[in-house]
């Protein structure tokens, strides 16, 4: 079939393409088969993204091992997935009682709906991360994990730290997981980031470092605590310790892509 998507939503082949293929090669520990699935169901010219990146299967990965961790210590939590795109983070979890919020637009929704199998559990919800209706359909008593895997980026700064806020007033004790740019990167994408000679990103206009993410507690009421997530080891230069620690290292690190987990106050 042919996904006509535009904008930050056609972003969503983008890194499906890049965790299809990692999840294909032989010498990765990445396992998403309903990624593969969708990847080579779609007809897409996916060669317009440019390089193949490990980043965001690994990115992936780091996000399983946190729902599982929080969902070690609250079984009966809902997981709320903003943005959800293509991701297919439910069935790489292989918990199919978890209660299980997709928050999408219409047309990515739909196109979920056409290639991925209904599950009693999953509830899809066609809006944008930023119409609060969702949180609505929230129970918040046995706690809730949101993800916002790939998004923040692609909003304004106020709509992001707003939206923190509110999570943090509705959903005492869940935790949120979103990934960042640094600053130069948004810049340049604000200049018009060329993937290819036929493809240029959306423009990206919030950023934020691992300093400046260490900050939100004190910044956002209901935040405690922000910890900085590091990506798994991956294959070849994502596997090597010296480079990871370079990454990790002050003030490197806050010219890096990072990954922050925040916990609400109970």
């Amino acid at each position: 079939m042919r996904a006509t998507l535009d904008g930050v939503a056609e972003t969503l082949l983008w890194t499906l393409r890049n965790r299809a293929e990692e999840a294909k090669h032989p010498g990765s520990a990445f396992c998403d088969p309903w990624s593969v699935r969708l990847y080579e169901a779609i007809a897409y010219d996916y060669a317009q993204f440019g390089k193949l990146s490990q980043s965001h299967a690994l990115r992936a990965a780091a996000l399983d091992w946190q729902i599982r961790a929080y969902l070690d210590d609250h079984p009966r939590a809902t997981v709320v997935a903003l943005g959800e795109g293509l991701q297919t983070t439910y069935w790489r979890m292989g918990s199919p009682d978890v209660p299980w919020l997709s928050i999408d637009l219409p047309p990515v929704h739909q196109l979920r709906g056409q290639l991925l199998p209904t599950a009693p559990r999953v509830e899809a919800v066609a809006t944008s991360a930023l119409d609060r209706s969702w949180m609505d359909r929230v129970d918040p008593v046995h706690g809730t994990f949101i993800s916002a895997e790939g998004l923040f980026m692609y909003f304004d700064r106020d709509d992001v730290i707003s939206l923190i806020a509110d999570c943090a007033s509705r959903f005492p004790g869940g935790r949120l997981f979103f990934d960042s740019i640094p600053a130069w990167f948004s810049t340049r994408t604000l200049k018009g980031l060329r993937l290819s000679d036929r493809y240029t990103a959306p423009p990206m206009p919030f950023s934020l470092s691992v300093t400046q993410a260490s900050r939100l507690p004190g910044q956002i009421p209901g935040v405690v605590a922000a910890t900085d997530v590091r990506l798994p080891a991956g294959r070849g230069l994502w596997a090597s310790r010296t480079l990871t620690a370079l990454a990790n290292l002050p003030p490197l690190r806050d010219y890096r892509p990072s990954i922050t987990l925040l916990t609400f106050r109970d």
